[in-house]
């Protein structure tokens, strides 16, 4: 299959409205944000070099076949993939793994234009089993943690990681964090999730530093922000 790949940007919103109805389809409310929230880290993309927002769209002719958010994290040298998805009825054809694929070779090119010669890690928050309830959800869970080992990607062990409301929910979701091309070093980790609590909660999100602090404190991170 040849996939044809385009970003949006805050220059260029072709086909947003395409991309956020499909992904309205896809994510169930708990983990869905705002429609601003993707604007604002368009937004971001262009005030915060060499940190960086991509949103990538992948075709196959004039269909959408996947999409991919993810920003780079510049101080921890990693790129966060926020959201990954494929159209329901291409699912089969590995459109997942290269859109992964995609993702990374971006961040990399954004590691690099940041002065490194390459890309430290690659993170992504999943739910746990404990969140899901059914067995088609269970099912989903099982395939998406073994699609994500296929791809080269380890669950970090020793940090119970949350995920701070997303929807002005009271409390903050316990999610895995799987992690590509970093040992399981805690200290490491946690200088990832506070640069993801900072640059993409707190920057893009606009949520509450009282509500990402207790976040951070029960995590044990040993920072806090400003």
């Amino acid at each position: 299959m040849n996939i044809r790949w385009k970003e949006i940007t805050e220059k260029n919103l072709s086909h947003i409205d395409r991309v956020l109805k499909l992904y309205d389809s896809i994510f169930p409310i708990v983990v869905r944000e705002p429609h601003t929230t993707f604007l604002n880290g368009l937004h971001y993309a262009q005030l915060r070099k060499p940190n960086n927002f991509r949103f990538l769209v992948g075709f196959e002719g004039e269909e959408i076949i996947s999409f991919a958010t993810g920003h780079y994290l510049e101080e921890v040298n990693s790129g966060f993939i926020v959201y990954i998805a494929t159209n329901p009825h291409s699912r089969s054809k590995g459109i997942g793994s290269k859109t992964l694929a995609k993702m990374e070779e971006l961040h990399t090119e954004d590691a690099i234009r940041a002065g490194n010669t390459s890309l430290n890690a690659i993170i992504l928050e999943t739910e746990t089993e404990d969140l899901v309830h059914t067995k088609k959800e269970k099912d989903n869970c099982k395939k998406r943690n073994e699609f994500l080992r296929r791809n080269g990607f380890k669950k970090s062990a020793g940090i119970r990681y949350l995920q701070p409301p997303l929807n002005n929910e009271d409390v903050a979701v316990p999610l895995n964090l799987f992690i590509k091309n970093l040992q399981n070093n805690e200290q490491d980790i946690k200088k990832i999730i506070y640069a993801i609590y900072k640059q993409k909660y707190y920057l893009v999100n606009r949520i509450d530093t009282e509500v990402l602090n207790n976040c951070l404190i029960q995590m044990e991170i040993g920072q806090k922000l400003i």
